[in-house]
Parts: structure tokens; sequence; C-alpha cells
């Protein structure tokens, strides 16, 4: 199914998705949100090494982190695995297909009892779709795509499973929109950030990605 390579890199990106999951970067204030590296990391995944690959190594990776910190104790844990799957396909893929994951998210937010009162809270999910058309002029487009993408899908799941009360979700709101703008810039850095150091070890022939590099997030110094 996939050539040694991709395998190689697969692991690769895995193993380097299990060391940045313990490097905390910041704690918002007021909110129970602590990023780690992993989170602005996982999205970028298959962006260098094909959709696909970076689907299964974050996977592997939010297998193993809930092994270590108590398995599979409660609906929540499965829940998590899923979400940044999605963001992973949105940030890797131009594909149009990846626009029915916020609706599909949408309706079944909608459908919910709770979930229908507060209607509003899923318009979030309009993002994505918006910034599929700007994703090839802008990065932080294509962030904010991919994170409000991951969003769509654990909001959706998380009200059937728990439903949680409308006032939760309305407390939500200025949260939400905080943490996924700052999840946008974290993903759009560490994206610039590897481009460039994959860049210079390609230029030295130490590595050879399955993916060519996008030339035009290069730093001036480097190309």
């Amino acid at each position: 199914m996939f050539q040694k390579k991709q395998l190689r890199f697969i692991a690769l990106f895995a193993l380097l998705g299990l060391v940045a999951v313990h490097v905390p970067v910041v704690k918002l204030e007021g909110s129970l949100a602590a990023f780690t590296l992993f989170d602005f990391f996982a999205p970028i995944a298959g962006g260098f090494i094909g959709a696909l690959p970076g689907v299964i190594s974050v996977l592997t990776v939010q297998v193993i982190r809930v092994l270590t910190s108590g398995g599979f104790g409660d609906v929540g844990s499965v829940i998590r695995l899923f979400p940044t799957l999605f963001g992973v396909w949105y940030f890797a893929s131009k594909r149009r297909e990846t626009l029915f994951v916020p609706l599909v998210a949408i309706l079944a937010f909608n459908l919910h009892p709770i979930g229908r009162t507060v209607w509003y809270y899923s318009l979030f999910w309009l993002i994505p779709l918006a910034m599929h058309f700007l994703r090839d002029r802008f990065l932080l487009a294509r962030s904010l795509g991919a994170t409000f993408t991951a969003h769509s899908v654990g909001g959706a799941a998380w009200i059937w499973a728990f439903n949680l009360p409308a006032a939760v979700w309305v407390g939500l709101i200025p949260q939400v929109a905080l943490e996924r703008s700052l999840m946008a810039v974290g993903i759009s850095l560490m994206y610039l950030v590897f481009v460039n150091v994959l860049h210079v070890l390609s230029k030295k022939g130490l590595v050879r990605l399955p993916l060519s590099l996008e030339k035009r997030y290069f730093l001036g110094f480097l190309k």
C-alpha cells in the first residue's frame, strides 16, 4: 500500500508527534485549554507526507497517548482521537470532499434537540468552507480551515455524547474564537518552520520527502 519511503516518514512524523505532545506551549488565561507543540504540529503532517500517511502518523500518536494516560476509559477519550485527523485531511488535501465534514457536523449538531436551540454555535463550521477558496493564497486561511474542521467533528460528537446544556455552548463561543485563532497561527508558524528546515535538509541530501515542498514559503536567504 505504501512505499518504504512513505512508511519511514509515517514512522518519523509519529515519533516527532510523540515528542511534541510532551512539549507545553501555552495555557490560555481563564481557559481549560493547555496547548502542546503537538496541537500545532499534527495538522501539518499531511502537508509533507500526504493526507493518508499524515492521518496514520497522527492517529498513531493519538492512540499511544491515550493508552499511556489511562486507556479508553470513557466515551470522551474515544471521541478525542478523531477530530484532529479530519484537520490533517483538510490541511493536506485540496479536494472539495473535505468540505462535507463541516457540513455534516453542522447538520448533526442542529439535529440534536439542544444543538438546534444554539444553532448559531455551528456557524463556526462555515469557516472551513470559506477558507477553502482562500487556502492557496493564504497559509493562515488553510490553517483556519483545518482547525475549524477538527473543531466541527469534536463539537458534533460531543453534543450527542454528553448533551451539554445550551448555556455551556453559548459560554464557549468567545473561548472557541480565541483558541482556534491561536491554533491557526500556531499551525501556520509550525508549517513555515518545517518547510524551511526540510528544505535545508533536502538541499544537503539528508532527506527525500514523498511530496515536493511549497517553494513560496521558503525564506529568502534559503532559496
